[in-house]
């Protein structure tokens, strides 16, 4: 209030010398005037909540307050020295003092704020210089957020409209896609953030690869309806995920016919504690089942995921049950089966990392092959309405135990729904999920973090991904559409090479891949060999009669399998061989199971190679 009235008389004084071109004289009335202004415009502004504004936020708003204020402040103060009129004070200083002063207080507000907000010389050492890829409202919008941060600063933007293209955006320059490189450097620019909610994943991957070649970090937003219902801001920054990179677009499933299948329902999931599981207990939720059955035999993940799914489900509306349990424990599963008559079983429970498998192969045949036949039994004697079984593509053609076994998992089911109408058995078979246990995206990120080197097993090994969420809505999907015996194939789009998934995280970290062209570099890239039983490729069919669905992202293989009567005395003579000092024989019976199987070496069980010959099992 002190610094407007002070701005008061200092309008007066100059409003007068703008209109007689002279200092007025010491005998003229300005108290009076001054006394006037000051009269009128203090009250006025603090009736209009001008002395309520935080400076430091003041913008257009305040602007705007301040020039109501005084358009309602010349009336007074034009009645007064234009109508009924001062000696000695013309009468055009009437309009001329009220121009003045809005301009001295909007002048003073905008000064107050850059004052109050200028970071100090401390604060500036320590501040990111970042770049904000994308300069439309949610670039801004996170540029106003970034404003009112303490240890960002932004330095510029860009886009990749020719029409912004060389404009400026409160100060800062916008550059084209082409300038990024040397933007950054001319900036010294810490790292890039990617405002671009609304770009297709297309779209977004090649943005990202543009951004990668700057060598600093690059993180993003959220996508666009976190952006709609406003909660962009800095907390909800992240970094650039590798399932960034997978550039498919995402085709919306039918929640309907999901629904449909589940709403009201009991659904049990099996593995309900690992990456698939998880995932697809959290959609199930969603379509609101009645009941919704979690069974597991590691007790820590099934106590986490309790707890991430009564969280989301405070009201109460689905009966959420945890069942510790063993899927090879016949009396276990049928009396879980038979107290709460599942409408749907989703079966995820599996072992499934390759070399632990091939090393264990007994204990993997018994949960992924006797494990299945164990359950699948189960829910036909209580007439399970469906069970689904989650496959994965090293199923095709395995050269190790682990694939094989999942083929003669698929193999029983598919006896299964032969033998037993009143069940409908089904299978979905996909590749590697980003992120689960036992896949190379955790490992590679770990090995990131300690500073490399990131350990691969050869350069020319190409893998389909997807990501959890992605899978568990087409299993859902696929389970909805189910007729009985189906192989469903999911599109996992292109295969993925790992050496380049290895190296477009070392970059997505802001660091330089090392080789012996850069030497300088952060992360080496190492070659280790194949591990046991590993595939260079990986396959989704095993014929090549496949046909359609209503989704476009599933597909069903028409493949053989071996009737029920037929395939039970070779389950039996699986279950005969899990003892020890037989492994061979279990290898073998596999292959005569899964005719395309292809085991790769010898037999590589620790326990046999031990008992065999001590030193060659700590060698092996």
């Amino acid at each position: 209030m002190l610094v407007d009235a002070s701005l008061c008389a200092a309008a007066c004084y100059v409003s007068v010398l703008l209109r007689l071109g002279f200092w007025p004289a010491r005998d003229a009335p300005l108290p009076t005037m001054i006394g006037a202004s000051i009269a009128a415009a203090l009250p006025l502004f603090w009736a209009l909540g001008l002395y309520r504004e935080i400076f430091s936020q003041a913008g257009v708003r305040a602007i705007v307050a301040i020039g109501r204020g005084c358009s309602l402040y010349t009336l007074p103060f034009a009645v007064v020295f234009a109508v009924i009129g001062v000696s000695g004070v013309p009468r055009t200083v009437s309009l001329i003092q009220p121009i003045l002063l809005f301009v001295a207080v909007a002048a003073s507000r905008v000064f107050a704020r850059y004052w109050l907000n200028a970071p100090s010389s401390t604060r500036l050492s320590t501040m990111r210089r970042v770049l904000i890829y994308g300069a439309g409202s949610a670039g801004r919008q996170l540029a106003g957020a970034i404003a009112q941060s303490l240890d960002m600063e932004v330095v510029g933007f860009v886009d990749d409209s020719p029409a912004l293209s060389g404009s400026v955006i409160d100060g800062r320059r916008i550059y084209a896609p082409s300038d990024l490189p040397q933007a950054s450097r001319r900036l010294r620019a810490h790292e890039i953030l990617l405002a671009i909610p609304s770009a297709t994943p297309a779209r977004r991957k090649a943005i990202i690869a543009e951004a990668c070649r700057t060598g600093i970090r690059i993180r993003t937003l959220p996508d666009l309806m976190d952006i709609a219902h406003g909660r962009i801001g800095i907390a909800q920054l992240r970094d650039v995920q590798i399932e960034d990179l997978l550039g498919r677009e995402s085709v919306a499933p039918d929640v309907e016919l999901m629904r449909r299948h589940i709403r009201g329902k009991t659904a049990m999931v099996t593995g309900a504690g690992g990456s698939i599981g998880g995932e697809l207990c959290r959609r199930l939720l969603a379509l609101e089942p009645a009941v919704l059955l979690l069974v597991d035999i590691n007790e820590f993940g099934l106590y986490e995921l309790d707890r991430a799914l009564i969280a989301r489900n405070l009201a109460g509306a689905v009966r959420i049950l945890p069942l510790l349990g063993s899927v090879s424990d016949r009396t276990r599963m049928d009396e879980i089966i038979g107290a709460w008559r599942p409408d749907t079983i989703f079966h995820a429970a599996a072992y499934k990392h390759v070399p632990l498998i091939e090393r264990n192969p007994a204990e993997g045949t018994r949960t992924n092959v006797l494990g299945v036949y164990t359950l699948a039994s189960v829910a036909a004697r209580w007439r399970t309405p469906n069970f689904v079984l989650i496959s994965t593509d090293k199923a095709v053609r395995p050269t190790n135990v682990m694939g094989a076994t999942k083929r003669a998992a698929e193999l029983v089911l598919q006896a299964m729904n032969a033998a037993h109408p009143a069940t409908c058995f089904s299978m979905v078979r996909f590749g590697n999920v980003l992120g689960s246990s036992g896949s190379v995206v955790p490992l590679f990120r770990q090995q990131i973090l300690e500073g490399g080197p990131i350990t691969l097993t050869d350069p020319r090994i190409t893998r389909y991904f997807m990501t959890a969420p992605e899978a568990a809505e087409l299993v859902l999907q696929a389970a909805a559409m189910a007729k009985g015996g189906e192989v469903f194939l999911l599109d996992m789009g292109p295969p993925v090479r790992i050496a380049d998934l290895a190296r477009n995280m070392i970059e997505l970290a802001g660091l330089v891949v090392k080789t012996p062209e850069t030497p300088e570099g952060d992360i080496e890239i190492v070659e280790i060999g194949l591990r046991p039983g590993e595939k260079l490729y990986e396959e989704l069919l095993i014929g090549d009669a496949t046909s359609g669905t209503v989704h476009p992202r599933i597909w069903k293989g028409d493949e053989a399998f071996i009737p029920l009567d037929a395939l039970q005395p070779r389950l039996e003579r699986l279950a005969s061989l899990l003892g020890p000092d037989r492994r061979s024989e279990l290898i073998a019976a596999l292959g005569e199971l899964v005719p395309e199987f292809q085991p790769q070496g010898g037999v590589s069980d620790w326990v046999q190679l031990e008992s065999l010959n001590p030193s060659l099992g700590q060698v092996a």
